[in-house]
């Protein structure tokens, strides 16, 4: 094909698209809108599944009481969901002193301030973990609590939310729902505030383990008794208790001894391990709700190829006489073919384009709500197989649809369609 031909093309391309504005710019957008929603549907597929599957937990396992692994991962590790109980302090100190566990962080869960968890812990939480190889949980101001004292660290995401930095001082309020009628009568103090780690560590409020103990009305029960805690007095071990362990394990081998003593044969407690199988598990059961988006998403894909088809087919007719004139004046039935196509992958390709505006406003607004509920952060610029497979596929789909049409121009009879209109 000469250069004259190929610019012929792009000429009759150009000047039809420019003709039908308004129906161009309607298919275009909805080209957008099909592109955009395909690439943010499986974009939020994937990144909520690597965040709950493999993200930055800093934990290999998590022992709690008997019960849901999958509700022990989500209150722990996610500070998600209500806890399933609680275990005797001297299990956490058994399985702090295993030889195939490295580190054990006890965790104490049950209160919140307006709505954001708070946890109580020790301070081997901030010194001792890696929540991402290389990197711990880092203070963006102030220090780490004092464990003796009514003292607290917050995630970044609380401090954005609620306003508390270092110096500041709150009462936290019973339960993990917030309701203003269950305000507790301590008031704690924030020594400091967390870097941002974009994981669920952002949205909790962490303090000494022995003072969320003594917070009123709780009453301990780790010794079979009950206990509730005294001002000045020290709280005898036997008593505690903790709403789970967070282990980082020796090796992988570690992680197959203690699911075999504690899950297989023991019935005193439950061991979540390994993190990203259980929640990979929670992802099979609610795969259907993926099924059923990306059904949706290849819907609206359809409809805009359906568009683009409709959209040049429908000007076909007003046409005829103009791709017989093109025929008279030396045109070949091929250049006009590929005009056409040409016109419906432009059309496709300006809207692929689009897309990825659509793309970036959808995501950005899932990601808040996914971020204010998870604390996952969905990252907009994270490259995905669908950020380039579903705009190269919406303009093969263009190129598809106008194939219909560039076979009705190619059959254009010149003779008929030059007779004087009447």
């Amino acid at each position: 094909m000469n250069r004259e031909n190929v610019g012929g093309i792009f000429l009759i391309a150009k000047k039809s698209l420019a003709q039908h504005r308004l129906s161009t710019v309607i298919t275009v957008l909805s080209v957008a809108l099909a592109a955009g929603l395909v690439m943010a549907v499986f974009s939020i597929r994937d990144q909520t599944y690597d965040a709950f599957t493999g993200g930055p937990a800093g934990f290999d396992a998590v022992l709690g009481a008997r019960g849901s692994q999958l509700q022990l991962v989500l209150n722990t590790v996610f500070h998600l969901e209500t806890s399933p109980g609680n275990i005797p302090w001297e299990m956490y100190e058994a399985i702090k002193e295993n030889p195939n566990v490295e580190l054990a962080v006890p965790y104490a869960v049950g209160d919140n301030y307006r709505g954001y968890r708070i946890v109580g812990t020790e301070r081997s939480l901030f010194t001792d973990l890696e929540y991402r190889k290389g990197r711990k949980l880092t203070l963006a101001e102030g220090e780490l609590f004092n464990p003796e004292k009514r003292e607290a660290v917050v995630g970044s995401y609380v401090a954005d939310k609620t306003g508390l930095k270092a110096g500041s001082k709150f009462n936290p309020f019973h339960g993990l729902v917030f309701d203003e009628r269950q305000k507790h009568a301590e008031e704690y103090t924030v020594t400091g505030v967390l870097e941002p780690t974009n994981s669920p560590s952002d949205r909790v409020i962490w303090i000494p383990i022995d003072e969320f103990y003594r917070i009123s009305g709780h009453v301990l029960r780790g010794g079979g008794g009950t206990y509730e805690p005294r001002a000045g007095e020290e709280i005898p071990d036997r008593y505690k208790e903790v709403s789970a362990v967070m282990l980082k394990l020796r090796n992988p081998q570690a992680g197959f001894l203690l699911d075999q003593t504690i899950n297989r044969q023991g019935t005193a407690a439950t061991l979540a391990w390994p993190i990203g199988r259980v929640m990979a598990e929670l992802f099979g059961k609610i795969g259907w709700v993926n099924n059923v988006l990306s059904l949706v998403a290849y819907l609206v894909v359809l409809v805009a190829a359906g568009s683009i088809l409709a959209s040049i087919y429908n000007t076909m007719n007003e046409r005829r006489r103009e791709f017989a004139i093109l025929r008279a004046l030396g045109a070949r039935r091929g250049t006009v073919f590929a005009a056409i196509i040409l016109e419906s992958a432009s059309i496709a390709a300006i809207g692929a384009a689009l897309g990825y505006a659509v793309y970036a406003l959808i995501l950005a607004g899932a990601a808040v709500v996914i971020r204010a509920e998870t604390g996952v952060v969905l990252d907009v610029l994270k490259p995905g197989p669908a950020l380039l497979a579903a705009p190269l596929a919406m303009i093969a789909l263009g190129i598809l649809a106008g194939v219909i049409p560039a076979l009705k121009a190619y059959s254009t009879d010149v003779a008929s369609n030059l007779a004087p209109l009447s």
